[in-house]
């Protein structure tokens, strides 16, 4: 087989597992919040932790891997990833596990960044949309099977297993990255942007601090207030620092090419919206209609499988049609189908949630491919690690801030219900509803942007072979 069937089998089965340990993860969170005596706060960071550091740390090691090499940079996260895992299911208390998490998103950080890269490097022409088919698949494969194997290891064994089912796993994605995948760089990649790695981290982790922490300490607090200005002004200072360097860690001229910038936004919506909703659809799930973890990870095979089922196809639609139709279609399903699930009162059963579900899973199985064939196909080839990395970031900060920023809503509407007198399900069946609602503003406006912006004639060359032709109605936009 060629080598670069083993480099894109090697990148999804690391994918494979950092994308499974998210989805994973919701369906057991029930039950780490009772085992280990965790807030709502405390719960939250359980996910935002490792969506928090994967998302500060993408652009750099993007960056970094562009120098060092992609390879390299790859089986180091799956070291750090795996170890982290290890320490995961070994905490004893929220503490240990939150701060086992980070350490997760710093492993999975430098997986996440080099994977487009990596495949971009060892694909070119029509081989690329069959690679981009098979890395959206595993994206829903991921999905998939993380409910119902979480589901299945915590109600079975308990949640630690949830953890301590990656180390098998990458261990083997160690030994088949070092066999097998191909060493990629940038020939004049330059030192690592420190300065613009501190300003960017620190801003984000303020700005999802604040996020997490306004209905706990008040929106006019100190404390809130301070942290989102700091937020603020250290992302403002990143933005300098980067207009300032010769070669920035991330390169802004790109923000100015449309593609770039509209793939950016509908990136930032799906998982704003769709994959931040998890989170509180599982606890609605579990908590409020008494499902234990595995049927609880059964309920959500129907947008896992659907979503697992439409990814091959979109990635070959990808060299085939008009990109932004893929993304306006995937994103404007998704829409639909978080507004169709927001029909929730006392008496709705979790089948209430099938329609919604079957057309989000059609969504994402549409958009993921087509956001990665975009990410790095409006970039020239040797800055493929900055563009996979910076759209990664974009994936983990709208994940945590829709978690927080969703978070917020439903506590604050969940409250002003409960304190009206309705019971526990009439009251967060309504919470529900007002954040479905939100989440499908979110991904309609992430569909016009898709639409609006994604260009064909942005798009690059790819080592002398041409994206294939694409219709007049597109070169026309």
């Amino acid at each position: 087989m060629e080598r670069k069937w083993w480099t894109l089998i090697a990148v999804s089965v690391g994918i494979f597992m950092l994308l499974m340990d998210i989805t994973i993860v919701n369906v057991a969170l029930p039950d780490i919040q009772r085992e280990l005596h965790a807030s709502f706060h405390e719960l939250q960071w359980v996910v935002n932790a490792y969506a928090l550091s994967l998302a500060a740390l993408l652009l750099t090691a993007g960056s970094i891997a562009d120098r060092v090499g992609r390879r390299r940079m790859f089986a180091i996260g799956l070291v750090i990833f795996t170890a982290a895992s290890l320490t995961c299911g070994l905490s004893s208390g929220a503490a240990m596990l939150n701060v086992a998490r980070a350490v997760q998103g710093i492993g999975g950080a430098t997986m996440l960044a080099t994977s487009l890269a990596l495949i971009a490097s060892a694909f070119h022409g029509r081989d690329r949309g069959v690679a981009f088919g098979v890395y959206g698949a595993v994206i829903g494969a991921a999905v998939a099977v993380g409910p119902v194997v979480g589901g299945a290891l915590t109600t079975g064994v308990g949640w630690e297993w949830i953890f301590f089912v990656n180390v098998p796993i990458g261990v083997g994605a160690f030994a088949l990255t070092l066999a097998k995948v191909q060493e990629s760089r940038d020939p004049h990649a330059t030192r690592v942007d420190w300065l613009g790695l501190v300003t960017f981290s620190a801003g984000l982790f303020l700005l999802v601090l604040g996020l997490t922490q306004g209905n706990d300490a008040g929106w006019g607090s100190t404390e809130v207030v301070g942290c989102l200005a700091g937020a603020a002004l250290l992302l403002a200072a990143f933005l300098l620092v980067e207009r300032l360097q010769q070669r920035p860690m991330l390169d802004l001229s790109l923000l100015r090419v449309p593609a770039f910038a509209g793939v950016s936004l509908v990136t930032l919506a799906l998982a704003a919206s769709m994959f931040a909703m998890f989170l509180y659809l599982t606890l609605y799930i579990q908590d409020v209609l008494g499902y234990d973890p595995l049927q609880a990870g059964l309920r959500f095979l129907p947008v896992s499988l659907v979503s697992f089922v439409a990814a091959p196809l979109a990635g070959r639609l990808t060299v085939r049609m008009p990109v932004r139709v893929l993304l306006f279609a995937g994103l404007l399903l998704v829409a639909a189908g978080l507004a169709l699930m927001s029909g929730l009162d006392a008496r709705s059963s979790w089948t209430a949630l099938l329609p919604g579900f079957v057309l989000a899973g059609v969504g994402i199985g549409t958009a993921n491919p087509a956001i990665a064939s975009t990410a790095i196909g409006v970039v020239p080839h040797e800055r493929a690690g900055m563009a996979s990395g910076f759209n990664n970031t974009c994936r983990q900060v709208g994940l945590a801030i829709g978690i927080a920023a969703l978070g917020a809503v439903f506590q604050h509407t969940l409250a002003s219900h409960r304190q009206a007198g309705e019971g526990l399900h009439a009251a967060f069946a309504s919470s529900l509803n007002e954040i479905l609602l939100i989440g499908a503003v979110i991904a309609l406006a992430g569909a016009l942007a898709g639409l609006a912006l994604v260009r064909r004639r942005d798009f690059v060359v790819s080592h002398g072979v041409a994206p294939a032709p694409a219709p007049a109605a597109e070169t026309a936009g």
